[in-house]
């Protein structure tokens, strides 16, 4: 078994497939929700096993009726609470074997928005968050701070992350953390 991180997957969400980056092309290029589903299901399915397990870190679904399409994706699902998951616990207890406000692993913390550095320095390598889709947590001189990792699907070509590779990210991070 291994363990894969994503987020924001706004199932059923139309809107946000008017969204643009700030280079003005579109956040997520598809042509209707349908190929939007269609990719991100064929693309999850591609490297998720049903033996996997992947921890999506908030926004899995806009539209409560869509969440029906979970049974679609292999593996065994967490679900880390974002700011859209908005309907009542009822509602996700079929799809997913754990729902959660944070998690804690490998001496990272994972969270749907960003957490302050001040909360984790220190405790933790780093924070695998969503939420920000194609923008990254910046450093005061507009360099990308290395201590975060987004786990949005448009950072990722709309394919969840190892959970080695996020490791492997944060490596040289370890000798400031006293987890």
């Amino acid at each position: 078994m291994s363990a894969f991180v994503t987020s924001d997957l706004h199932l059923g969400h139309n809107k946000s497939l008017t969204f643009l980056k700030p280079d003005g092309s579109l956040l997520r290029p598809f042509m209707n929700l349908a190929d939007m589903h269609n990719v991100l299901i064929s693309r999850w399915n591609k490297i998720i096993s049903p033996k996997d397990r992947v921890y999506i870190l908030g926004d899995v679904a806009i539209a409560r009726n869509s969440l029906c399409l979970l049974n679609e994706f292999n593996g065994s699902k967490v679900l880390i609470k974002g700011n859209h998951d908005i309907f009542k616990l009822k509602d996700y207890l079929p799809y997913f074997d754990d729902i959660r406000g944070a998690f804690f692993r490998d001496g990272l913390i994972f969270t749907h928005i960003p957490v302050h550095s001040n909360s984790f320095e220190g405790r933790y390598i780093g924070n695998v968050h969503g939420h920000l889709h194609c923008h990254s947590v910046r450093l005061d001189n507009g360099e990308k701070d290395r201590r975060y990792f987004n786990s949005c699907v448009e950072q990722h070509d709309f394919t969840p992350v190892a959970l080695e590779e996020i490791k492997a990210y944060f490596a040289g991070n370890e000798r400031t953390a006293h987890v």
